[in-house]
């Protein structure tokens, strides 16, 4: 079983999610405990205090480091720790893939201006990020994550290949998918999906996923041809 802990200021944000879809039918199939953990619960002041301004000026507030490492404490969480952050690293496939494999994984969430560097460099903590943006705070990326690694476990979906036949898994986007009905609106489903042909229809979809990810992704479609 994979423990996965969130040390976070809105822990509400995290309670419908982690009970829904695949995320909550592996908790419920003891593939996954949660443990989501206020961080305002490690303060020990009458106002609850998480943040303050930031050394050297400037705007914007921080978040204070005792509570994160009383938390992280508390919970005797090891490696592997992870701050969400823009400052970070963009987090992979690769990445969710080694965090599957683990027993534990803790996510810290930001919010505000930042979190105080000695969070990170204190704790051994990797700093993520999923993207080229800014978000409000923490939790939306943390949310990502942990879709991202829980669908990754043996048995959170109902086969293997559903997994495996996913944007990333073999370092090219997916080739599109289509269902019935076969025409919409002018609009046709290939006719090689409709064929029956099982060999054509494989190289149609490496095809396809090559094409896309040639187009839309030239970073990952270098990566895969270094590769090769």
């Amino acid at each position: 079983m994979l423990t996965l802990n969130v040390v976070t200021l809105f822990p509400e944000m995290f309670q419908a999610a982690l009970q829904a879809s695949i995320l909550g039918r592996a908790a419920e199939q003891g593939l996954v405990r949660y443990r989501v953990v206020p961080l305002r619960a490690y303060t020990h002041d009458r106002h609850k205090t998480v943040d303050d301004s930031p050394y050297g000026g400037g705007a914007g507030m921080v978040l204070k480091p005792e509570p994160f490492f009383e938390a992280v404490e508390d919970l005797h969480a090891g490696p592997p720790l992870v701050l969400l952050s823009a400052r970070g690293r963009w987090f992979t496939h690769d990445d969710a893939v080694r965090f599957s494999l683990g027993r534990e994984l803790t996510l810290l969430c930001g919010h505000y201006k930042d979190v105080d560097q000695r969070v990170a460099d204190g704790l051994g903590a990797e700093e993520l990020s999923i993207g080229d943006f800014v978000l409000s705070g923490g939790e939306p990326a943390a949310l990502c994550v942990i879709d991202a690694v829980v669908r990754l476990l043996p048995g959170a979906l109902g086969d293997h290949e559903s997994a495996a036949t996913d944007s990333h898994y073999d370092g090219l986007l997916s080739p599109p998918s289509y269902t019935r009905p076969p025409s919409y609106r002018g609009m046709d489903v290939p006719a090689v999906l409709l064929s029956g042909d099982h060999e054509r229809i494989a190289a149609w979809r490496a095809a396809e996923a090559e094409r896309l990810t040639r187009e839309r992704r030239p970073d990952l479609w270098a990566r895969h041809e270094d590769r090769g």
